[in-house]
């Protein structure tokens, strides 16, 4: 579930409004955006990955809102952790290539 959006970090690119399948956010004008139905988030990750500046953290076994503080989330180094474990973003490296579950559906076939 989507805990938190960095005002610090945020460039109101609104990338987090447009991508998210279930609309958790709401654009703001002159403003960034915010979590306006977080107990909508079905936790897919979209909108960290998408975040071009790492503003966005979602927990990934919340099914319920933790209030999770964000002083403890940058501690931890979570801002953009989703995104940073995948390689998405400039000077990342893809993690593509070594995911091997597709050799689940190549096993299956064959047998």
């Amino acid at each position: 579930m989507i805990e938190v959006l960095s005002a610090d970090r945020c460039i109101s690119c609104n990338q987090c409004v447009r991508i998210c399948p279930t609309n958790v956010f709401q654009e703001v004008k002159n403003s960034i955006p915010i979590i306006a139905r977080q107990s909508d988030c079905q936790t897919c990750f979209m909108c960290e990955l998408y975040c071009p500046v790492d503003a966005l953290y979602v927990v990934p076994n919340a099914d319920s809102v933790e209030k999770i503080q964000e002083a403890a989330v940058i501690e931890d180094k979570l801002l953009g952790s989703y995104r940073e474990r995948v390689g998405w973003g400039k000077g990342r490296k893809s993690t593509a290539s070594d995911d091997e579950s597709y050799l689940v559906l190549f096993q299956a076939r064959a047998h």
